[in-house]
């Protein structure tokens, strides 16, 4: 059987049930779960292999005090044990469009990765208002675009709303 079939109940499960977290208690994230989150960013598909991805790890509390003033949730940043701001690297980009996609699967990858180790997670882009100061603050080089913020550490509450969606009826408007 396809090991990708044995697991395709566990990857919808995590897709459906993964709702962002903006409430953490103040139990560190490891080192060694931050790594596995990043990585999971990494392995996000891009166009020709391009990978246009950077990413600040951000767990001193003085450094997100600051970026916090940055985001009408600045109480999520500050309450975060790890903050990741990711960039575009403009360096690497050969068509924007494919590329911001792109970051978003890493997004994805890294939000889908949180919840499934046990984490509670939240992807900011309201702070994209202030991409530059966000940039200067984090040393960030000018071809480096801020794409989000994630904000992520042990779940003090987990909502409990059902995550509705519309439904398909709704979205598909072809099927030839």
């Amino acid at each position: 059987m396809n090991p990708l079939l044995e697991n395709k109940s566990s990857v919808f499960s995590a897709i459906k049930n993964r709702r962002s977290v903006r409430h953490f208690s103040k139990e560190p994230v490891s080192d060694d779960l931050v790594d596995q989150i990043l990585e999971s960013g990494l392995w996000a598909p891009s166009g020709k292999n391009n990978q246009p991805w950077k990413f600040a790890i951000l767990r001193d509390e003085t450094l997100k005090a600051s970026l916090s003033t940055f985001t009408h949730y600045g109480q999520v940043i500050r309450s975060a044990s790890v903050c990741i701001a990711v960039f575009l690297d403009h360096t690497r980009v050969y068509d924007r469009t494919k590329d911001v996609q792109a970051v978003g699967a890493s997004i994805q990858n890294m939000l889908l990765t949180i919840h499934a180790l046990g984490l509670g997670g939240v992807w900011l882009g309201e702070i994209l208002k202030n991409k530059e100061k966000v940039a200067e603050l984090l040393g960030a080089q000018k071809e480096w675009e801020l794409m989000a913020v994630i904000a992520f550490g042990h779940p003090l509450k987990i909502p409990n709303h059902s995550g509705e969606r519309d439904s398909l009826q709704e979205k598909v408007f072809l099927r030839r």
